[in-house]
């Protein structure tokens, strides 16, 4: 069962898609009842759907207290091995790798909880696919990867946090410490007709603790609609409406000299017919792999199109895109790929870390209760990169409002597209973060028939080229196709 304020943050959280409304009275007594069995049923169902949601971003985490660094995983001593290597192999064969986690004495490691990232590629053909890191929780991981295409290959794994860093990610996750920073700017009339401008510190109000700011120190800012509180200082001279724009300040790290140690970004290398794409399909592992640049997936019968072919597979359609910078790629793409009007097809509204007026500002949640949907609405939305700096009931929070806006969406236009864009690998500090957000994402929305999740998690971590927030263009392209293989299936 779920306790103290998380409880009511959950709760609240779902109280359009649940109402638990008891009044006992002498002439409703019965009616009440009913409703409170009613109510009992329906949070038994969120304390399940809570249950889930822990189990599937658990993650193991060292059985005592490191104190000393040479106890962490180590990249140079952690060693791995090709189960049964042979001499060659077929197209679509599997080989097993599994690697040996040392600390930095070289003893074998009892725990799992080391974060690793692998690959199987060839630089040359421009082939890659991605393979799953499975951890057995005592030291050892095996990995399963398919051999896709003809020639030779290369295993690349790479170490990304030991178990110990992940132990401290989960710890700073879910304080109260505001590792993210923003910037409100408050303007307004001074003497004598002259313009006041008062910059101050804002942040997000969440969790037990609440304020980040002790005693009667802020601004409250609410949405009334998602409930979202932000705060930001109180100015000094001007009133709490003032607020005219917000931009993203600065990061602030909380670790201490021996967490910062334990933050080595070392790596070591160790060396059909397909169903057309449509809502519902389930992402294998691997979803898909590079050859000669072009991404081909396991999923669906991916198209590649030409510009003309995307011109007519976006006429007469309204795409919503909404989310962060590396939505906006996907647009950029398409501005310049797309001949035509294109105000006329897109509705864009991207975060960014520049300032920006506060009524530009919107919630995603409330921006898709105001569309209309049908056939021709194509409603895309990412909810991943600015959200690793605060805990992980927030985000569960944010997600279990955009779900209900989603589904109240198809519940009034069934024929609408909705596509869930995932995360992009190397996201500020550590892809640790955004994999827990993205398994939030797919298992709250997992029942949740005509919704689209586009796994690029998978594409932007086993391509050959060095990893960026920002993927290089021809990781966009092969993206952007695989969009519109959904809007437009073969």
């Amino acid at each position: 069962m779920l306790n103290g304020s998380l409880v009511n943050i959950y709760l609240n959280s779902r109280k359009r898609e649940i109402t638990c409304i008891l009044m006992f009275t002498n002439r409703l007594i019965i009616h009440d009842l009913i409703i409170n069995i009613s109510c009992k049923l329906k949070c038994l169902e969120i304390d399940e759907e809570w249950e889930r949601l822990q189990k599937a971003i658990d993650w193991p985490i060292p059985d005592q207290e490191i104190i000393y660094l040479n106890q962490s995983t180590s990249p140079v001593h952690s060693t791995f091995s090709i189960v049964g290597l042979k001499e060659s192999y077929k197209v679509g064969e599997k080989i097993s790798v599994i690697i040996t986690a040392r600390d930095h004495n070289k003893n074998l490691k009892r725990y799992g909880g080391d974060f690793f990232k692998a690959k199987l590629f060839n630089a040359e053909l421009k082939a890659s696919v991605y393979g799953e890191v499975v951890d057995h929780r005592n030291g050892t991981y095996s990995i399963a990867f398919v051999l896709p295409w003809e020639g030779q290959a290369q295993v690349f794994v790479r170490l990304e946090h030991s178990s110990e860093v992940v132990q401290i990610l989960k710890k700073y996750r879910e304080s109260s410490f505001p590792r993210s920073h923003y910037s409100g700017f408050f303007e307004g009339s001074g003497p004598n007709k002259t313009r006041i401008l008062e910059v101050v510190e804002c942040n997000l109000k969440w969790g037990a603790d609440g304020s980040w700011r002790k005693g009667d120190c802020c601004c409250e800012h609410k949405d009334i609609k998602t409930g979202t509180v932000w705060q930001c200082e109180r100015p000094k001279k001007l009133s709490c409406d003032k607020l005219v724009h917000h931009s993203y300040g600065r990061l602030e790290s909380p670790l201490n000299l021996f967490e910062k140690q334990l933050f080595t970004n070392e790596c070591f290398v160790v060396l059909g017919t397909m169903e057309k794409c449509r809502s519902g399909m389930t992402t294998p592992v691997p979803a898909g792999f590079y050859l000669k640049d072009v991404w081909k997936s396991f999923v669906c019968n991916t198209r590649q199109f030409s510009p003309a072919q995307m011109a007519n597979c976006l006429k007469n359609k309204i795409v919503y895109l909404m989310g962060d910078s590396t939505t906006r790629q996907w647009f950029e793409f398409l501005e310049i790929k797309v001949p035509g009007k294109y105000d006329s097809i897109f509705n864009v509204q991207f975060k960014t870390q520049y300032k920006m007026l506060i009524t530009d500002l919107h919630y995603i949640s409330n921006d898709i209760d105001e569309i209309a949907g049908g056939p021709h609405a194509v409603v895309i939305f990412t909810f991943f990169a600015h959200l690793v700096f605060h805990p992980i009931t927030f985000y569960i929070y944010e997600v279990s409002k955009i779900r209900q806006s989603v589904v109240a969406l198809l519940s009034r236009a069934p024929e609408t597209t909705v596509i869930i864009k995932s995360g992009n690998t190397n996201i500020f500090q550590s892809d640790w973060h955004v994999l827990q957000l993205n398994t939030v994402m797919q298992e709250m929305f997992r029942d949740i028939d005509g919704v689209i999740f586009v796994d690029v998690w998978q594409m932007t971590s086993c391509h050959y080229l060095r990893e960026n927030i920002h993927p290089g263009p021809v990781i966009i392209a092969n993206e952007v196709e695989m969009l519109l293989s959904y809007v437009c299936p073969a």
